[in-house]
């Protein structure tokens, strides 16, 4: 493995930072590295993969559309793909129409793009807020560090604290084109607003006539135990105006997608944007395939369930402060900086966490995890935090 991350280092730009593995090979929740090392996957390649890795349906949904039609630009039109615009405007609840990108940054340009068609520029964002790297997506990512390398970036974009419909209500006026949420932020290390914050942010929208975005990259395609996150039984009901997606739409196949209801579904014209792989017809079978995977083994419910269980399991160590979960996002609090120990820590008792900020840690394992890895990670959980607390001590 060491002689492949040489390789890797002097082959690859250097954003991302030393790579922590290379990994060959997965099954299921599992994963194997290129020493032959197993891991339990618990990141599941930032909430994507969905089904886990090797899903047979979601490789034979592949190959299968491979074999037929894999790309034809979008100046023709394929059945997959808009059998997978209908399949998402049904599960969303409401009438509009899609566009595919090929992940969630590129849905949020395209959203983004959407807002300007209202002939405002002025958007509202959360802080802690994460919506991307590119340009137009950066302008309403709040993290300085991201930020300000990259200044001055486009548009006019206030921040306002998250969960706060005060502020919120504060910063939107008139010349308000978008309110721009996550229903849960992931980045942040798995922050769940109150279930009225949402229905707030609407009617803030309304009182403006300014359009409600909700990005549900992360969020959506059954990971917080319902469709799309803002859908969730102790989520007061609301219905926004567009939402994005991407991460688990495919299962690890690239694809995102702008969602649109009611005007603004018409706000993008043609010559307004475009795509060269958007919506070909292999990502909208892998799509296909994961709806289908997801609606026939029930794992709206699974992830809910599962969720609930790393949370009371997670919170019996006093080294946790707090633990979140919405389905399976779960984020937790540690009594001390340590989270990048505790990452280390876990990786050698053969799991794999995130740490998105210093005390934070996020998982977002496959919707298929079985029972018998969630007990093993949290029959192992007390020992992975000795060990980190021993080692930066």
């Amino acid at each position: 493995m060491a002689d492949l991350q040489q390789r890797y280092a002097s082959a690859l730009m250097n954003t991302f930072g030393p790579p922590k593995l290379v990994l060959t090979r997965g099954e299921g929740a599992h994963v194997w590295d290129a020493d032959g090392g197993e891991y339990v996957d618990l990141l599941g390649g930032i909430a994507v993969n969905a089904l886990g890795h090797a899903d047979p349906r979601l490789v034979g949904a592949v190959t299968g559309q491979l074999q037929m039609l894999g790309h034809v630009s979008n100046f023709f039109a394929t059945e997959p793909q808009i059998e997978l615009a209908e399949k998402l405007l049904e599960l969303l609840g409401t009438p509009g129409k899609v566009f595919f990108a090929n992940s969630g940054t590129e849905a949020n340009e395209a959203a983004l793009k959407l807002t300007r068609r209202t002939g405002r520029t002025h958007l509202v964002a959360a802080e802690g807020s994460f919506h991307g790297r590119t340009m137009g997506a950066l302008a309403i990512t709040h993290k300085p560090a991201y930020r300000e390398p990259f200044e001055p970036l486009p548009g006019q974009v206030d921040f306002v604290p998250y969960d706060d419909a005060d502020a919120l209500a504060g910063a939107v006026t008139d010349e308000t084109a978008a309110i721009v949420l996550e229903p849960v932020q992931g980045e942040a290390g798995v922050l769940v607003p109150d279930s009225g914050y949402l229905a707030a942010a609407r009617r803030i929208a309304d009182e403006h006539g300014a359009l409600l975005w909700l990005d549900e990259v992360q969020t959506g395609v059954g990971r917080t135990g319902a469709w799309f996150a803002h859908q969730r039984a102790d989520v007061e009901p609301v219905v926004p105006d567009v939402v994005t997606l991407a991460k688990g739409l495919a299962g690890g196949i690239p694809v995102g997608a702008c969602l649109a209801a009611g005007p603004a579904a018409d706000l993008l014209q043609p010559g307004n944007h475009g795509t060269t792989f958007g919506g070909n017809p292999v990502a909208a079978a892998a799509a296909l395939a994961v709806i289908a995977a997801i609606e026939d083994d029930g794992l709206l419910g699974r992830a809910t369930e599962l969720g609930e269980h790393f949370r009371q399991g997670l919170a019996t160590d006093p080294r946790v402060l707090d633990v979140r979960a919405a389905g399976l996002l779960v984020g937790l609090d540690l009594a001390e900086p340590k989270a990048a120990d505790v990452l280390a820590a876990a990786q050698q008792a053969g799991f794999i966490v995130n740490n998105p900020t210093p005390e934070r840690i996020r998982l977002a394992p496959p919707l298929v995890l079985t029972d018998e890895d969630a007990d093993s990670f949290l029959a192992a959980w007390p020992g992975i935090l000795d060990t980190a607390w021993k080692e930066s001590a």
